[in-house]
């Protein structure tokens, strides 16, 4: 097969399924693992895909968010290690803020601690928190399609009425310039919200929204520790750990800096 022809059959499994694996790329192409590495450089270099660990993803449009759906199928493995690695701060008595999300729902499973509370603006944490016997509280207000979560001024209004003692976010980007970001400016209102009201607030975000900017900014990256994977950019990893706290899960170990 030519370069262009694998360069097409990259770009083209990529818009089937948005993120392809390594081994997927090889099987799909014929190619060797280093020549298909060659060729994900010259593509992202082109800006036409982005790589990610042991991948590469197409490259999202600013406003463009993926479907809780298409959220549940995508790094399972990775949200349950950070996941779990997130819960392992929860102490007994503990008020929580859990956003809507796969990520921050990967943290229900794990928590150990007693006496918990969790606020939260996600449809899909509710019904979880509810069956582990969590004391659950709901924001209200509009609830996306899209990723389920409670939006708008009744969950603004209702989100003022709480502090925490923790608070447990996801993002759509992790930019060294941009800091955390998600496409819907109100999604991102609750997310500012939720930091600003909380003693201690963490990001989950797995290795594939490094770089990544969307529509509307957050937070900071140094207004909260990030719990993550290592990724295959080692001078952006260089960089985010000069700027922010992280607790990265590699492979069941974990390296930390918190």
């Amino acid at each position: 097969m030519l370069t262009y022809e694998r360069h097409e059959t990259i770009l083209q499994l990529l818009e089937k399924q948005k993120i392809a694996k390594l081994a997927e790329l090889v099987n799909e192409t014929g190619a060797s693992e280093s020549t298909i590495r060659r060729d994900l450089t010259i593509l992202e270099n082109e800006k036409k895909i982005k790589r990610i660990h042991g991948g590469a993803s197409l490259l999202k449009r600013k406003v463009e968010e993926p479907s809780m759906i298409e959220k549940q199928q995508q790094f399972t493995v990775e949200k349950q290690q950070m996941g779990e690695k997130a819960a392992g701060f929860i102490k007994d008595g503990d008020s929580l803020f859990i956003d809507a999300g796969t990520s921050t729902q990967a943290i229900l499973p794990y928590i150990k601690a007693k006496d918990v509370v969790i606020v939260t603006n996600g449809l899909n944490i509710i019904e979880e928190a509810i069956n582990l016997n969590f004391r659950t509280y709901v924001l209200g207000g509009y609830v996306k399609s899209g990723t389920h979560a409670f939006v708008g001024k009744g969950a603004v209004e209702a989100i003022q009425q709480f502090q925490f003692d923790k608070a447990f976010i996801g993002t759509n980007g992790v930019d060294l310039n941009f800091g955390y970001s998600t496409p819907d400016p109100e999604e991102a209102q609750i997310k500012h919200l939720a930091i600003k009201q909380s003693n201690h607030s963490f990001v989950l975000a797995d290795s594939s929204k490094f770089g990544d900017v969307t529509f509307a900014k957050f937070a900071d990256l140094n207004e909260a520790v990030l719990i993550t994977t290592e990724g295959d950019d080692d001078e952006f990893f260089k960089k985010l750990k000069q700027i922010v706290t992280l607790e990265v899960v590699k492979d069941d170990d974990i390296y930390s800096n918190y």
